[in-house]
């Protein structure tokens, strides 16, 4: 099966260039598709020269500024689609997805699973580095959405995530409204009322320790806008 890593990018000259290194050293076969908001920092500048030193293992597309995580994946995915990549995978830049659980997720997939994510919240999987007070929000937002929206993952705000393609073709991808960090659980959400099969993988996730945060009290605001979106269609019998 041939494997694309989706990477989001903003302010990632830190992290980048080792992150896009160990995907390609992992025991399976990947390209990395790097997607870079105008990041200020030269992050886009230094995916530009990876691409050139690994050739069609690394792509790069560049957007004019900050247009938020969700139309970030949408580029992604619809690269990923028309380079017909069969698994498409999705990953924070910071490291708090460890390039070592993917592995383990491509195998998933490979057992029948149409999507694969990878969960702090099953057993095995955890945290590390984080505050109580981040743990607690985590969780919190994680057990709201789930109730509100019948979720059967347990991890329903992660980015770590295996899809196979046909699950992104299925879907009309432009008209998806969350475009923040709510986009995970929108996805989540359509992906499961089309009867997609979704499990969980044990990961361990761990706080970023290179560069700054990109979650904000706006990003937490627009996650629980559009739980209470998803759920008024629900009681309103709109499955998708």
């Amino acid at each position: 099966m041939q494997v694309a890593v989706i990477v989001p990018t903003y302010n990632e000259q830190e992290n980048i260039e080792s992150l896009v290194t160990q995907l390609l050293d992992l025991p399976i076969e990947v390209c990395v598709i790097v997607v870079d908001d105008n990041s200020p920092d030269g992050t886009g500048e230094i995916a530009d020269r990876l691409a050139l030193e690994h050739g069609d293992r690394v792509a790069v597309i560049h957007r004019p500024g900050k247009l938020g995580l969700g139309t970030a994946y949408v580029a992604g995915f619809k690269r990923a689609i028309s380079d017909k990549v069969d698994l498409i995978c999705t990953m924070d830049a910071d490291f708090s997805h460890n390039p070592r659980f993917l592995p383990s997720m491509v195998e998933k997939v490979r057992e029948g699973y149409d999507l694969v994510i990878g969960s702090r919240y099953v057993r095995g999987g955890g945290t590390s580095g984080c505050t109580f007070d981040r743990k607690l929000l985590s969780w919190g937002a994680n057990a709201f959405a789930r109730m509100a929206l019948g979720l059967h993952a347990r991890d329903t705000t992660a980015g770590f995530r295996c899809y196979r393609r046909e699950v992104l073709q299925s879907m009309d991808l432009d008209a998806i409204k969350a475009s923040g960090y709510s986009f995970l659980i929108e996805m989540l959400y359509r992906v499961q009322n089309q009867g997609w099969k979704v499990t969980d993988v044990p990961i361990l996730f761990e706080n970023r320790r290179l560069g700054a945060s990109k979650i904000s009290q706006d990003e937490i605001t627009k996650a629980m806008r559009t739980v209470l979106r998803l759920a008024r269609g629900r009681l309103l019998g709109e499955s998708r």
